[in-house]
């Protein structure tokens, strides 16, 4: 029988019974490591593209599609005996969502490394402490060099380290049992080496001073925290952690002698101890990040942010905005207390762009957030999935910072009080993305401690209580022709730019009640309307285009992306076929993505009544509506109509232009109109309703 073995702690490797198995292309060698970071999980087809391509072109599923039939094929070995091993076939499965790995655990050393050290710290916990230094040398042994070395992806990079930390804290446990054990002056080289390496990493400094001093040595061990003192200032600003401090004064006194290196605690958690209230300066200490400390609740704070687009465009008002909430923030005055969380909610219309402005945003304040960032998808509006529970979210959340499986408890409340126990007195940043009510999003905030949260959702009633909220709107008609160009490319649309034409009777848009372009309102509370029939109006074809694409950043991305791919079309051309919507619904979609069907998400979030009042005022040939007009078309009462455009709005599936008047955005209409919804008793569409009343 076929053993296949993939080795991932050093250079990536794949073995089939002891025997390596030639990998060719770089392309190839970066999926096989992205299926293994979520072994034994299927990977979606969306994190593959995200991760292989910084711009993913058109064919990028199709390219992912043959790399994945290269990759089996690679994997599908010959026996010894010439015939082909049909084995390798089951090795790498197809299913409805992506691909996935299916061989043993221990067929991956990541594994076998996690669960050594897993053992490891049993058998210490238990007194075994002979044996625990077994299973850490053990577990180290696997490591051949940089985990995933030579593999160039940003999403492997962010995992190897993830590695690397969980390696350098193996050492650093296994290090402190050999001193406890009485070793000393054999542990100094070895402890050289790795200080020199790692040189601010508290711990490893303080092993090496420790193992100098019971060496002897007590002048080398001052000068290696002197060393240390020195590096830390330059590089940080900061002074060495207070367990490093403290060994250093009994070193100085010469007292450490008489204290030995405690054991671990007997349970996962220590047995508390009275301690006196916090001193100031301990309070400093407290806050004061240093994320290359070893700590036993958070060994590592890894950034698990997105990528950030690099077209990103525009939303200069709102990153203005959202800097200001923050500075503000920090700001504080004898009645607002010092590092308390803050939480920004963005919430908007699908495909508005909240995502894409929470990421660049958090990319940017990462620097002042260095404890952590941390990213969650929550699936609130996701094609064929429920929402996650805030129990499954939590627990994503406590593995992603670290905590070993056998610490995260059951149920929610305990792991809200846990994921709130590891941000305290830290100064993290955390995204949730995706959310479908506050509901889901509340026990996963933090309860002290200077964290940032940034939520997107839908819905404006999604805010928990205390946050600050965003609403996210249409891009300016500047940005909104900027991010067009970004992704179109300049030479395609730099003809349109120079040359503005005047519409003629034939480009003006039609004004027939079924294909009328409505009026669109920007973020600003700018009207944009058209001009009355038979006055020509000067424009370019690429603002007109922005236009009928209703200034959403989804939208142009995919138009931009049509006229790309398309070398025989012409701005025009494209703002001709957009004019309509049917046009809109045909060509605002790729291989990959389609606006209406994102649109219809939110449909399966409203009620039966909601989806069929945005039916008809869809299908209505007025774009604004007050309660009474909204009253004559659905012949509702009053009280009831406005209960319903409060919930359409609560969605951001409708506008607000003036007060009392509603609007449905242009693409929202063209969604809307499509909709077959539930039969509402109450709700019948009555044709003679069907006149222009507002």
């Amino acid at each position: 029988m076929r053993e296949l073995e993939f080795a991932v702690l050093g250079p990536l490797e794949v073995r089939e019974s002891g025997a390596p198995i030639r990998l060719t292309g770089m392309r190839r060698r970066r999926l096989l490591a992205l299926l293994l970071l979520r072994f034994p999980h299927t990977v979606a087809r969306e994190f593959l593209v995200d991760a292989l391509w910084e711009t993913p072109p058109a064919s990028a599923r199709q390219q992912v599609h043959n790399a994945i039939r290269d990759l089996r094929a690679a994997l599908t070995a010959t026996t010894g005996n010439g015939v082909l091993a049909t084995t390798g076939s089951g090795v790498l499965t197809t299913t409805a969502t992506g691909y996935r790995l299916d061989v043993p655990p221990e067929a991956v050393d990541a594994h076998r490394f996690t669960e050594g050290a897993r053992a490891a710290r049993a058998a210490r916990r238990e007194g075994r402490e002979a044996e625990a230094v077994r299973l850490f040398r053990s577990a180290l042994d696997l490591w051949r060099g940089e985990a995933f070395a030579g593999l160039d992806c940003p999403a492997v990079s962010a995992a190897a380290a993830g590695l690397e930390e969980e390696r350098l804290t193996a050492i650093e446990e296994l290090t402190e049992l050999r001193l406890a054990a009485g070793e000393s002056a054999t542990l100094v080289a070895e402890l050289f080496s790795l200080t020199a390496a790692h040189p601010l990493r508290d711990a490893l400094r303080g092993h090496l001073m420790l193992a100098l001093h019971r060496s002897g040595r007590q002048a080398d061990a001052l000068a290696v925290y002197d060393e240390g003192c020195r590096l830390l200032a330059d590089e940080l600003g900061l002074e060495p952690g207070r367990d490093l401090r403290r060994l250093h004064t009994e070193i100085l006194t010469d007292t450490q002698e008489d204290r030995r290196t405690p054991k671990p605690p007997t349970t996962d958690t220590p047995t508390p101890t009275p301690t006196p209230p916090p001193t100031r300066q301990a309070t400093e200490d407290h806050h004061r990040p240093t994320p290359h400390t070893h700590h036993r609740h958070h060994t590592h704070h890894g950034n698990h942010l997105p990528r950030d687009l690099p077209d990103f465009t525009g939303r200069s008002a709102e990153l203005t905005l959202l800097n200001s909430e923050m500075d503000a923030h920090h700001r504080t005055t004898p009645l607002t207390p010092p590092g308390a969380p803050s939480t920004i909610v963005i919430d908007g219309m699908g495909g508005i762009g909240k995502t894409a402005l929470a990421i660049h945003f958090a990319h940017r304040r990462t620097p002042d957030h260095p404890d952590g960032q941390h990213y969650i998808d929550l699936h609130g509006f996701t094609p064929d999935r429920d929402p996650l529970t805030p129990e499954e979210a939590l627990g994503i959340l406590l593995r992603s910072d670290g905590a070993p499986p056998e610490e995260i408890p059951t149920g929610p409340a305990e792991r809200s009080a846990a994921w709130r126990s590891r941000l305290a007195g830290r100064r993290a940043l955390l995204v949730l993305d995706n959310a479908a009510d506050a509901a889901q999003v509340t026990p996963l905030l933090p309860g002290a401690g200077d964290t940032l949260t940034l939520i997107t959702t839908r819905r404006k009633s999604a805010a928990p209580d205390g946050a600050r909220r965003l609403t996210l709107g249409p891009l300016p008609q500047g940005e909104a022709e900027t991010l067009f160009r970004r992704v179109a490319g300049e030479s395609r649309t730099y003809e349109a730019a120079r040359n503005p034409r005047t519409d003629t009777a034939e480009e003006k848009p039609r004004t027939d009640a079924s294909t009328r372009e409505p009026r669109t309102t920007g973020p600003a509370g700018d009207s944009r309307t058209n001009a009355p029939a038979g006055k020509p109006r000067p424009a370019t074809s690429l603002a007109r285009t922005v236009t009928l694409c209703g200034h959403h950043p989804l939208a142009l991305r995919l138009a931009a992306t049509r006229l790309r791919d398309r070398p025989s079309w012409t701005v025009p051309d494209l703002a001709d076929r957009l004019s309509t919507p049917e046009g809109r619904t045909a060509l605002l979609r790729t291989a990959d993505r389609d606006l209406m069907s994102v649109l219809a998400l939110s449909r399966t979030r409203l009620p039966a009544e909601a989806q069929r009042l945005a039916h008809l005022l869809a299908r209505h040939p007025s774009t604004t509506h007050d309660i009474e007009a909204a009253c004559t078309i659905t012949g509702l009462a009053a009280p009831l109509v406005e209960h319903l455009l409060d919930t359409l709005l609560d969605h951001n599936l409708a506008d607000e232009p003036t007060p009392a008047h509603v609007a449905l955005p242009l693409l929202v209409r063209d969604c809307a109109q499509s909709w077959n919804p539930p039969k509402v008793p109450q709700l019948q569409e009555n044709p003679r309703r069907l006149t222009v009343v507002a």
